[in-house]
């Protein structure tokens, strides 16, 4: 994958720094993984547990950590950098970057922009594209062709939205910002009051604010507010078909994958992960540092670091069934042995022998 015009291995060097060890004139026409390299693919080694395929990849060049120099310098090119996987992540930035045409600010003759708006004229405003009445799009921003910007809404320098977003009236959102397509920021937080027996509608009075450098991915679907504002922070990453609920507010620089679902009024701290379908209920707050595994329910604060899983391990579906079942009776099975732990005297209790 990655395939773009050929670059000698010295001018990555020389722009991404690392120890190059090798020939400065290999040329390298791609970016790859290990397995199914060529002799002009660049690509990257951080985990052990494939050495084997580093022992045998033909790839032209590999980054390496310092433990692994020898076994890589072997039988190609490495650069040798702390951390490869971060160099790779660097890698990709610049090559991207390279065959990106540039930008070339316009606003297509097909979008419709209210005179209010304040639309910089080093912006990009892509084909029926909507902008409303007093929106402000700052330089180097890029819109995507049928997005639509709100009444009054906020764009930061530099963000690139995507073909088809909808980012609603009174949102911001920081500079260096990437939003993916169908992302939806703004819509009204579910809120209803009920009255004999049916719903009534409580108008979503807040916005949403997202900080600089923030990714938002495809289909993600973040609330407005019910009365103060939803808030993601800077360098806070979603990823796809993640909802977020009204006046949620997460910390910067937290990351939640695939399918998260965050319930209105969490509080989600800084530097927190949350794996892919993981919940946290609504009003529940997490500290700094805590990390939330795949599939994970959070239904109480989590006031400590740390990592936390609320997984019932998978199994063989019959047995499932009985262990489900006995969960069913723990809490009868807890009453019972306070009842036997009072039948006992206090020194047998803890007592190995009577055990």
């Amino acid at each position: 994958m990655a395939d773009i015009a050929g670059v000698a291995l010295g001018e990555i060097a020389r722009q991404l720094g690392g120890e190059l060890i090798g020939s400065e004139a290999t040329v390298i026409d791609r970016i790859g993984a290990l397995v199914g390299a060529t002799p002009s693919t660049i690509t990257f080694f951080s985990n052990p547990r494939l050495r084997a395929q580093l022992d045998t990849s033909d790839a032209g060049c590999v980054i390496v950590g310092p433990s692994a120099r020898d076994a890589g310098a072997a039988r190609r090119a490495v650069i040798v950098t702390p951390d490869p996987y971060l160099y790779y992540a660097r890698l990709t930035q610049w090559w991207v970057a390279r065959g990106r045409p540039a930008l070339q600010p316009a606003v297509h003759a097909s979008a419709l922009v209210d005179p209010t708006a304040q639309v910089s004229p080093g912006a990009l405003i892509g084909p029926f594209v909507v902008i409303e009445a007093g929106a402000r799009i700052a330089d180097g921003a890029q819109i995507g062709a049928h997005s639509v910007i709100g009444a009054n809404a906020s764009i930061g320098a530099g963000t690139r939205f995507a073909p088809r977003v909808t980012f609603g009236a009174g949102c911001s959102i920081g500079a260096r910002g990437i939003v993916h397509s169908g992302a939806v920021i703004g819509a009204d937080g579910f809120g209803f009051a009920p009255t004999e027996g049916r719903w009534e509608k409580i108008e979503q009075l807040g916005a949403v604010r997202i900080g600089d450098d923030v990714e938002i991915g495809a289909n993600t679907c973040i609330d407005r507010g019910a009365l103060d504002d939803t808030v993601i922070e800077d360098g806070v990453k979603l990823d796809n078909q993640i909802q977020i609920g009204h006046n949620v507010r997460i910390g910067a620089h937290s990351a939640l994958a695939g399918c998260v679902g965050v319930a209105g009024s969490a509080v989600i701290g800084k530097h927190c992960t949350v794996g892919g379908a993981g919940m946290v209920i609504g009003h529940l707050e997490l500290a700094d540092h805590v990390h939330i595994s795949a599939g994970s329910m959070v239904m109480r604060s989590i006031r400590k670091p740390g990592v936390y899983t609320g997984v019932f391990p998978i199994d063989e579906n019959a047995s499932w069934e009985k262990n489900a079942a006995t969960l069913r009776q723990l809490h009868s099975l807890r009453d019972r042995l306070r009842v036997l732990e009072k039948s006992l005297p206090q020194d047998k209790i803890n007592d190995p022998k009577t055990a």
